[in-house]
């Protein structure tokens, strides 16, 4: 699949503060697939369709990502108003709720979500995301100001383009994964069209002060699973895995560690899904 093709199949949702691309795909319970930074829906896009077989999947880019607008200004990309968003979207799609999987900068968007409306979520699967400071290891950090908007901007210029996600994906995926043209086409594209305002916004302001979400984490009461790439350098188990058993997730058949780094969704998709169906069927 191009990423031409990818975008050929979603469809359009106005919210509050822009435009927002989502993919909407199969009938029944309902499991919402959300991305992280600097990624989009398209991260997805190995596991939908065997996932829209069993469950109504939706699958969106975030304001700023993909194929979404990206407005001006910073605080529209925070992650409150991320969450406030999502929000909007499902009830647009008259979805009360969910499954919720996230990966990366979606647990900061999730845990705030859960913040105003916790009963929206049925169970939570969780790839590879931001929880708890410990294990927080960011590839990239700006101070805020004008340096960084430019550097961000510069990402935007082709050649910065291919070194920064060059760079993203050498240290994000393991060295026996490969991503052909027409899989960083799907990362790329966005860049180049200038959708770099929300990870600024990431990058210069959670990256240097993580909130702390362990009140929210520790008073979850849905099912929860785990599925992490165990070689993660951005996002280490190890060294989270004391409070995740302790806030989180008590039970280890709950928790999965696979062969892969950060990008899971690209390396080890099948194995996701397996996991994924069979926790939601029990």
């Amino acid at each position: 699949m191009t990423y031409s093709q990818f975008r050929d199949t979603q469809q359009s949702f106005l919210s509050s503060n822009g435009t927002l691309k989502y993919i909407d795909k199969g009938e029944g319970d309902v499991l919402l697939l959300l991305h992280g930074i600097p990624t989009s829906g398209w991260l997805f896009r190995k596991m939908i369709d065997e996932l829209s077989n069993n469950y109504r999947v939706i699958v969106p880019d975030m304001l700023g990502f993909g194929s979404s607008d990206s407005p001006k200004g910073y605080d529209i990309y925070a992650p409150q108003e991320h969450a406030k968003r999502l929000l909007e979207l499902m009830s647009f799609l008259n979805i009360n709720s969910w499954n919720h999987v996230f990966h990366d900068a979606g647990g900061l968007w999730t845990w705030e979500l859960i913040k105003v409306a916790p009963e929206k979520i049925n169970a939570l699967i969780i790839l590879n995301t931001i929880i708890f400071k410990e294990g927080f290891n960011p590839p990239i950090r700006f101070k805020k100001g004008i340096i960084a908007k430019c550097i961000m901007a510069m990402y935007s210029t082709g050649i910065t383009t291919n070194v920064m996600l060059n760079g993203l994906f050498k240290t994000g995926l393991k060295s026996d994964t490969e991503l052909t043209q027409l899989d960083i086409e799907g990362y790329k594209t966005p860049l180049l069209e200038g959708k770099t305002k929300a990870m600024y916004q990431f990058f210069s302001n959670t990256c240097n002060d993580l909130p702390d979400y362990t009140n929210i984490v520790s008073q979850l009461n849905m099912p929860k699973l785990i599925i992490w790439g165990k070689e993660d350098d951005f996002l280490v188990f190890d060294k989270m895995k004391d409070k995740v058993n302790e806030f989180l997730i008590s039970s280890q058949k709950n928790i999965h560690l696979i062969d892969a780094k950060h990008f899971i969704q690209e390396e080890q998709p099948k194995q996701i899904n397996s996991l994924i169906l069979k926790f939601l069927k029990n």
